[in-house]
């Protein structure tokens, strides 16, 4: 998830124009999400990717990073977390819309491989309050936006810095596993 320096992963009404990123960020993201076979995302980020990523790879203009996540988005399973959504015929998409944490906890039951939460800072909330999160993969960038929507809100979480990298384009990626 992208961050400002400041801990807020979007402006007041949801601007996101602030991110910064590059080829060299989008290898890297490609790399790290080939690990995981199942993305989590709240309603609005899914609808958002879903209007974008599913053909990504079929227009004319589609670069070497939208061809590779168009691939990866057609064959990840996808998690939505929605009160709203109900279409149960979304092909290979599951809709959560209650019971959050025994169903999230029955899919990381499930064998597999990583669990990987983009975007969706409601979503978000609702996993932390739960527990469910078990690592923050952030992208901090070198801004402060001085007010927005926050990551981290009225919560007490203690982490552990597992590995970090600093991008040419001054983005830093913090990786941390939440230390229960």
């Amino acid at each position: 998830m992208h961050i400002s320096l400041d801990g807020f992963v979007a402006g007041l009404n949801g601007e996101m124009d602030w991110i910064k990123v590059d080829e060299e960020i989008f290898d890297f993201v490609g790399k790290r999400i080939s690990e995981g076979d199942t993305a989590l995302y709240g309603r609005v980020t899914y609808e958002m990717m879903e209007n974008y990523w599913p053909t990504a790879a079929d227009k004319p203009t589609a670069s070497r990073h939208d061809i590779e996540h168009s691939k990866w988005y057609n064959k990840v399973h996808k998690v939505v977390l929605s009160n709203t959504m109900k279409d149960p015929g979304l092909a290979n998409t599951t809709i959560i819309s209650d019971n959050l944490s025994d169903s999230i906890n029955e899919i990381k039951q499930q064998p597999g491989n990583d669990i990987l939460l983009f975007g969706s800072p409601t979503a978000t909330h609702s996993l932390i309050q739960l527990n469910l999160i078990d690592g923050y993969w952030l992208f901090v960038n070198p801004i402060i936006l001085g007010q927005g929507i926050p990551l981290f809100a009225d919560i007490k979480e203690k982490l552990k810095l597992l590995t970090t990298r600093p991008f040419t384009c001054g983005v830093t990626e913090l990786n941390y596993s939440v230390d229960r």
